[in-house]
């Protein structure tokens, strides 16, 4: 029964998030709260993982959640469900291309798609943003401003932001370099109680 629910859960996410990976992020919040498979904080890390590794960021997501919940079958039936859509409408346009590539009526719904798209990505930023960056539990129980913000996690992103759009010898590294360096400043950080 949890395949048939993870390939079920996953479909719809493939079939709704048009706008590419982060457009799944609040399909994935969702799923998060109806199943109770994951916790929010747990998106972050699927996040770093997923945007850390090669693939699409939905892809990953679904074999990761696949995974914990169901081994490997659960991985593999999480993956598929997510590009079941795609594919499907993939060998569709495929089939009607030319039909479709001249169609104005294909031409106006792609055009209505692309707000809706980057209404999606935009949410998904938000909420990465809410949980990299704030910690909303400390400020309801304190009630403290200082306690609202991540002072080590912005502090790291200002500096990546800098080496990426300020600095430039550090402009054109490669964002593996970035990845890897603030891994390696997480685990410094956890290391020195810090």
């Amino acid at each position: 029964m949890i395949y048939l629910r993870l390939f079920w859960e996953f479909f719809k996410t493939g079939l709704f998030s048009v706008g590419g990976g982060l457009a799944t992020l609040p399909f994935i919040y969702d799923m998060s709260d109806k199943t109770g498979w994951f916790t929010h904080q747990q998106i972050a890390d699927m996040i770093a993982v997923a945007e850390s590794t090669p693939g699409p960021i939905g892809i990953n997501m679904a074999t990761y959640v696949g995974f914990t919940t169901g081994g490997v079958p659960g991985a593999l039936i999480a993956t598929l469900g997510i590009v079941t859509p795609a594919v499907t409408a993939i060998l569709i346009i495929a089939k009607f291309l030319r039909r479709f590539r001249e169609s104005r009526l294909v031409d106006s719904a792609f055009y209505g798609l692309r707000p809706a798209s980057a209404a999606l990505i935009a949410a998904a930023g938000v909420s990465v943003v809410k949980i990299a960056l704030l910690d909303l539990g400390a400020y309801a129980a304190s009630g403290a401003l200082g306690d609202l913000f991540q002072w080590k996690a912005i502090a790291l992103a200002a500096v990546v932001w800098v080496l990426t759009n300020v600095v430039k010898p550090t402009k054109k590294l490669h964002p593996l370099v970035y990845i890897a360096a603030s891994a390696v400043a997480g685990i410094a950080f956890s290391f020195a109680g810090v």
